[in-house]
């Protein structure tokens, strides 16, 4: 729940244009053209996953159970071999039709070898449990677009970096905003989000604090009904407190997305989204490698009952 956050300084100019033309262009996708999307009810499309790791507004109906399996990777740090999994199971029911309840709980790997400031480690373990609640606070139906508040609080055993054995207290807290642009064609969404807490490594006393803020952007487009394919990208800053403190690095992705309906309760989506900008705090290097991964991939299956 509390990755191990660290370092870096601001992009150059180019960077910071290419960021500002990211979330310029996903504000203009929320806006959207006045009348450029009639309420489509019956449109069959669940929007919480078609965006890769940016996530819709979308929570399904009252009664709806769906279970999921998201496993999580994160590849390549700047020199030796960096491979770390988590999958994550969520069993999600809708109380009402603005309200969910996701108890879940993440087993997870690290295989690192001949990295930078990390030790040599072979795990596999239960990471984390958690509880996801989300509130609809606006339907895309009916709304000018689709507006969820998330909540998820939860305890970690393992450092998502370094793969240590940890005890650590989180939140992860986030707006989850989505419209459809173009009537059965095109959506976009923002995501603004916040995690932190306080942890320590098993056998020290040592307690630490750290938070991360993030905003990410995504265009998804149906091709064929129930079948998308888009873009995502996430900005990701660092910090080792719990505010605006302390800052320790940022990092930009870029990748593509895609959705697809395999059965009519079974669902199959991902990304894959590389690490084109960002820096560690105290690295000229480029790339926040010391926080962050070069390649992150995500992979959902989702079963609905």
């Amino acid at each position: 729940m509390t990755p191990d956050r660290r370092a870096v300084a601001r992009f150059s100019s180019p960077r910071r244009s290419l960021l500002a033309a990211v979330l310029f262009g996903a504000t203009v996708a929320l806006g959207g053209p006045a009348g450029a999307s009639e309420p489509s009810h019956g449109d069959g499309l669940d929007t919480e996953h078609i965006f890769g790791i940016t996530m819709g507004s979308d929570i399904g109906e009252k009664g709806d159970f769906e279970m999921e399996l998201e496993t999580f990777s994160g590849i390549a740090k700047r020199y030796g071999t960096y491979f770390s999994t988590a999958t994550h199971t969520h069993f999600k029911y809708t109380v009402t039709d603005n309200f969910r309840v996701a108890p879940g709980f993440t087993f997870g790997s690290h295989r690192i070898r001949g990295v930078e400031g990390l030790d040599n480690l072979s795990e596999a373990n239960l990471h984390e449990a958690s509880v996801e609640m989300r509130y609809k606070v606006l339907d895309r139906h009916k709304d000018p677009f689709g507006l969820t508040v998330n909540l998820e609080p939860g305890w970690a055993g393992v450092d998502p970096t370094s793969g240590r054995r940890t005890e650590a207290w989180g939140t992860v807290l986030s707006l989850l905003m989505d419209k459809e642009i173009v009537k059965d064609k095109l959506f976009g969404a923002v995501n603004v989000g916040w995690s932190g807490g306080t942890s320590r490594e098993l056998g020290t006393r040592d307690w630490a604090r750290d938070s991360e803020w993030a905003i990410h952007g995504a265009l998804s487009y149906q091709f064929r009904p129930l079948t998308l394919i888009g873009i995502e990208t996430r900005y990701l800053r660092s910090y080792g407190t719990l505010g605006l403190s302390d800052f320790k690095g940022e990092a930009l992705y870029v990748g593509p997305t895609f959705h697809m309906m395999l059965s009519k309760t079974i669902g199959l989506s991902g990304t894959w989204n590389y690490q084109v900008a960002g820096k560690a705090v105290g690295d000229p290097r480029s790339l926040d490698l010391t926080n962050y991964e070069k390649n992150q991939i995500l992979l959902r299956l989702t079963s609905h009952f």
